[in-house]
């Protein structure tokens, strides 16, 4: 759903907010109410954290381990620096797709739903990222050790590219070109390059 109020000239609304009149719209042309909409895209977003913070947990455990590893002292200056970005990223990935539940918690039954789902929907896309540099990174790391620096630097590269290109590059020009946009859908009343977090 997009996210520009309800059409009028009200101006664009600031990104990561939410917008009662789009979310409204959007449950109307689903035959759902307000509630059920943010019940559902609490729900998406749910399974979206789970599917992410799984990676995040195996990585993790993975460099934790690593440091009292044998062949962990045998690192050069590049590889420690190689595995501290790493590891920060991997920390600090696990420290935002969590924090929604922290938020969750917080304001639980102080009926700010909207506000949850708005603010878990940009910690996870900041996630994701800080996900890719650490798999990226990771990548180079394990590379670098095993086959060597010119290996690890283009694995590295690749898999960073790859998934930039897929996990933000395709879903940006989806939304720019609203391309798989639904027939139904009323042309010009929502402009495809914004986007709703509560639809």
């Amino acid at each position: 759903m997009a996210a520009n109020g309800s059409g009028t000239d009200a101006g664009p609304r600031p990104r990561g907010r939410f917008d009662p009149a789009a979310a409204v719209r959007s449950a109307r042309a689903r035959g759902e109410t307000l509630d059920q909409l943010l019940d559902r895209n609490l729900a998406e977003l749910l399974q979206e954290l789970r599917v992410a913070i799984t990676g995040v947990q195996v990585l993790f455990a993975f460099l934790l381990g690593l440091a009292f590893t044998a062949r962990f002292d045998g690192l050069d200056a590049f590889a420690l620096t190689v595995y501290t970005v790493t590891l920060l990223a991997t920390a600090l990935a696990t420290v935002v797709l969590i924090a929604p539940v922290s938020f969750h918690r917080l304001v639980f039954r102080r009926r700010q739903k909207a506000v949850l789902i708005a603010v878990a929907d940009r910690m996870l896309v900041v996630g994701l990222a800080l996900l890719v540099l650490a798999i990226s990174s990771g990548v180079l790391l394990v590379l670098d050790v095993v086959l060597g620096r010119g290996p690890g630097v283009v694995g590295g590269v690749g898999v960073l590219l790859v998934a930039t290109v897929l996990w933000y590059g395709l879903p940006v020009w989806a939304r720019r070109t609203a391309a798989g946009v639904h027939p139904d859908e009323a042309p010009g009343s929502d402009p495809p390059g914004e986007r709703d977090p509560a639809g």
